[in-house]
Formats: structure tokens, C-alpha cells, sequence
């Protein structure tokens, strides 16, 4: 019971430093460079598949509330607009980088945090699965998110003829190498110290 209560406390002040790398943030258009995915993956790590997509069901919570926890605000628009399915894979990426955790760390050898690290390129999938999809659904009926996601590749220089490919390029392509060069590798990084030091002071992460 001490136990279910100090998760949800540390689920709570994760969800609070999601919100906060959320705010270190610099626009590219419709869809803003973030460092969320730092708490996302770092959820999961911590707290552990459900404690973990628990600490990003509260976060969405506090959007919900129109606190101003997402990059470009809160309410139910932030929720409800083009970019929302990236936040709802949210809940399903931190759920899987605590099964990825569990599965790879054992005594935070240099090979687990390689492989930890791998991990959280297919942790992050739903992330940018469902980002794509949502995004899609409003930028084929959106001439000036279209027109975004053409300008966006092009300054990448790719050269894509197809609205779904354009999309793809301009909501996952684009952000992959500092999500995983980034965030990914500072969750994982910051991940070992924290395991390290409770190690020291006998506390295991289940």
C-alpha cells in the first residue's frame, strides 16, 4: 500500500516534468521541436509500465483542465487538434519503455544502456504512429497544414510527391534524430544515474 502510494506521487511529478520539458520548446510550424519525449520515455523507466502510462493519463488529465501543460497551451483543443495523437501515444510509449526497462536492466551494465537505448526507438513508435495518423486526418483537409508538411521536407530537402508520404516525412521523419540522439539518450542517461544512486541507498526499482 506505502508502496502504490509513493508510485502515484512519483507519477504525479512525472507527469509535472513532462509538462515542463514540453515548455523547452522552439516552433517549426504546426508541430513544435520538444523535449517531452524525455519524460515520456523517463516514465516509463522509473515507475514501470503502468505506474508509467499512468503518469501520462495524469498529464493528459491537466491538459484536459486547461492548464497549461502542453507546448502549444491546454483545453480540450489541444486535445482535440491536429497534433493530438502525438500526446496520446504518450500513454502507450511510456507503457512500453517500462516493459523494454524491465526486460533489459538488470545490473546497468554498458550493454543495457546501449540496448535500453535502442528500446526506446520502438518504445516511441505509437508516438509517432499516431501523431501521423491524427495529423493526416486534418492536413487532407487542410490546405495550409499540407502546404506545411510540402514546405517542411523540402527544406529537409526531400522531394515527395505523395500528400500521406509528405505527412509522414514532415511528422515522424523530421523529429526522430533529436528525439533519439536527445531525449531518448538523456531518459536513459538520467535513468542510470537515478537507478545508481537508489541502488546505493538500498531502494530497487521493481
Amino acid at each position: 500500500m506505502v508502496n502504490d502510494i509513493k508510485k502515484v506521487v512519483l507519477a504525479v511529478v512525472m507527469a509535472l516534468i513532462t509538462a515542463v520539458s514540453a515548455q523547452l520548446s522552439f516552433k517549426v510550424g504546426p508541430i513544435p521541436y520538444t523535449m517531452q519525449n524525455f519524460g515520456v520515455m523517463l516514465s516509463g523507466f522509473l515507475l514501470g509500465s503502468y505506474y508509467g502510462f499512468i503518469a501520462m493519463l495524469l498529464y493528459l488529465l491537466l491538459i484536459a483542465l486547461a492548464l497549461p501543460m502542453a507546448a502549444g497551451g491546454g483545453g480540450l483543443g489541444a486535445l482535440l487538434g491536429p497534433t493530438a495523437g502525438f500526446l496520446y501515444g504518450f500513454t502507450i510509449s511510456s507503457f512500453l519503455a517500462g516493459v523494454f526497462r524491465k526486460f533489459i536492466w538488470k545490473r546497468g551494465e554498458r550493454k543495457e544502456v546501449l540496448l535500453l537505448w535502442i528500446s526506446t526507438l520502438f518504445a516511441s513508435a505509437p508516438i509517432y504512429l499516431l501523431g501521423f495518423i491524427v495529423f493526416y486526418s486534418f492536413a487532407i483537409n487542410t490546405q495550409s497544414l499540407l502546404l506545411w508538411s510540402e514546405n517542411a521536407t523540402r527544406m529537409f530537402g526531400l522531394s515527395l510527391t505523395s500528400p500521406a508520404m509528405v505527412v509522414f516525412a514532415a511528422t515522424v521523419l523530421l523529429f526522430i534524430p533529436q528525439d533519439f540522439f536527445v531525449d531518448h539518450l538523456l531518459a536513459v542517461l538520467v535513468f542510470k544515474y537515478v537507478h545508481r544512486m537508489l541502488k546505493e541507498r538500498g531502494v530497487e526499482i521493481d
